[in-house]
């Protein structure tokens, strides 16, 4: 591997266990018997939005060129109730019957105070929320396509309205609720339920035109009304768990679809 692309601290102090795997370098948070993995995603270029070609393209995922310069350490899955819980004290998801179900119903405020908590009891873990072009990024995983399992999507695959799939895809299960994280396939970068589950909250302010042209480290507007979400949930309609799909909210917005994952750095 390129030096030059490896993290600059590695492993970090608070890590509980790190290791390489057939997706690359991870590592290990553990807090009260929780363990949460976060993964490396090397700097690249990619292309984020749609291309015109595409089936139920919007005029929000316009296509532009993204190069992130600095890799970043994302977890590999959607924050579990068990998570935020033992840092809370509290649960405020609607399906609470297994500790592993992603936790929901918080809005991209309550999302704030749990980051503040962490990075208070780990100071050296600088948790945050990924911007939305990292999400993206690590979300298609190298790929091309509207999912990063292909041109389409199942309900083996992705856990979303199965009455309402994709294109021309067969309808299929309607969970009417979240699975457990980790229950469904991993994208090729070993990151689980990108595709659906719970929308996932990103830092960015929604701006409701994209780049036209080559943009590096995006940051999204400076100021706003509402925050992005992305990766669609169990109650979406398949179109909506595409990569490229944006969704825009008020930060103070919570429903039982609503979940996030972490970031560090």
């Amino acid at each position: 591997m390129d030096s030059t692309l490896l993290p600059p601290a590695f492993p970090a102090p608070w890590a509980s266990e790190c290791g390489q795997d057939r997706f690359g370098l991870y590592m290990d948070l553990d807090y009260q018997g929780i363990r949460q993995r976060f993964r490396w995603i090397m700097p690249g270029t990619f292309q984020m939005g749609s291309p015109k070609n595409k089936t139920k393209i919007f005029s929000d995922e316009t296509l532009h060129e993204v190069t992130l310069t600095n890799g970043f350490w994302l977890a590999d899955s959607a924050c579990t109730q068990a998570l935020w819980t033992a840092v809370m004290g509290d649960n405020p998801s609607c399906f609470q019957d297994d500790p592993n179900l992603p936790v929901e119903n918080v809005s991209w405020l309550d999302v704030q105070q749990f980051i503040k908590k962490l990075n208070t009891l780990f100071p050296d873990l600088h948790t945050n929320l990924p911007t939305e072009a990292q999400w993206e990024y690590a979300c298609c995983a190298g790929t091309q396509t509207p999912f990063s399992f292909g041109e389409n999507i199942t309900p083996e695959q992705v856990n979303y309205n199965g009455n309402y799939p994709y294109a021309e895809g067969e309808k299929g299960l309607y969970r009417k609720r979240t699975v457990p994280v980790k229950s469904l396939p991993p994208n090729p970068w070993g990151l689980f339920e990108m595709h659906g589950n719970v929308w996932e909250w990103c830092a960015d302010w929604y701006a409701e035109e994209c780049p036209k042209q080559a943009i590096t480290n995006p940051l999204g507007p400076d100021q706003g009304t509402s925050r992005v979400l992305r990766g669609g949930s169990w109650d979406s309609i398949g179109g909506r768990t595409r990569s490229a799909y944006r969704l825009s909210l008020e930060p103070d917005n919570r429903d039982d679809y609503f979940g996030f994952r972490l970031a560090l750095g």
